[in-house]
């Protein structure tokens, strides 16, 4: 049986934000979870035919003036309409890097893969505030959580 595949789709355009979207690689790619395959991109990079090749879709993004960054924007700009029909159903989840509250950006998110009619399958990782470690524990729970379900067959 062919592995089954987790798209992560991240914006970092700093060194913590990095270390957040490499914290979910991180788990995803735990030595446990044998027959998951992971792909990281930058939104500028992924496109709608990386959303089909997939099972699952991690998003990440840091809140900009209490929205998603413009690059995430643009990966659904460019994704909506073709994945519309094709991809209903796709499991996913999301973490922010907030430096307020994130509550914009969370909406805005939930509003998109609403449209999409994706499934929620963990509740968002919301870091919020001054960077702390424990956000990279946080992120790297989420990926690895996402990934064992998909080596489960639980998605």
């Amino acid at each position: 049986m062919a592995n089954r595949q987790l798209l992560i789709v991240a914006h970092a355009p700093s060194h913590n934000t990095m270390t957040l979207r490499d914290a979910v690689a991180r788990g995803a790619r735990h030595d446990d979870i044998e027959a998951v395959d992971v792909t990281v991109k930058a939104p500028l990079d992924a496109g709608p035919e990386d959303v089909f090749a997939c099972d699952a879709i991690i998003l990440g993004t840091t809140e900009n003036l209490g929205y998603m960054s413009g690059a995430l924007k643009d990966f659904f700009d460019r994704s909506y309409y073709p994945c519309l029909e094709e991809t209903q159903g796709l499991p996913f989840a999301f973490y922010i890097r907030a430096g307020r509250d994130g509550t914009g950006t969370h909406r805005a998110i939930e509003s998109i893969t609403t449209g999409l009619r994706w499934r929620m399958i963990h509740e968002p990782v919301l870091c919020r505030g001054d960077y702390q470690d424990a956000f990279e524990d946080q992120c790297e729970e989420l990926g690895m959580y996402v990934a064992a379900s998909l080596d489960a067959g639980l998605l």
